[in-house]
């Protein structure tokens, strides 16, 4: 987690974008999904946060799980995503492998199962 949130402030500083701004609007955040699921094939795309379930103010980011099959690191992962889609608002990216969801709820992670429970699918795979 605090690696992507690393590369989430490496990325903010590297495009120039201001936490000082106005709320993110739905059709940015759902566009924004829409890219991710016709780029990088995810599983399924789950808004959790104050996006999905709160009162979002004007120093809210969008905190998204994207749910896919990949290797290596996560963040590593949230970064390619970042980097190639440019999201133009503040995001904290969570990218995590269906074997690592099912693992994680196993071993009773609460942030994991709120988010998968809780949280608005934008995006989930026909199959």
């Amino acid at each position: 987690m605090i690696q992507a949130t690393v590369i989430l402030k490496m990325t903010v500083a590297l495009f120039g974008y201001n936490r000082r701004m106005e709320k993110i609007s739905k059709r940015s955040i759902h566009a924004f999904a829409r890219r991710v699921a016709k780029e990088f094939k995810p599983k399924k795309i789950i808004l959790f946060g104050s996006y999905a379930y709160g009162k979002p103010t004007a120093d809210s980011d969008v905190d998204m799980l994207v749910i896919m099959p990949f290797e290596g690191r996560g963040a590593r992962k949230a970064a390619e995503i970042l980097i190639a889609l440019d999201p133009r608002f503040p995001i904290d990216l969570l990218v995590r492998t269906p074997e690592q969801i099912r693992t994680r709820i196993k071993l009773g992670d609460y942030f994991i199962r709120e988010i998968v429970q809780k949280g608005k699918v934008l995006y989930a795979a026909a199959n």
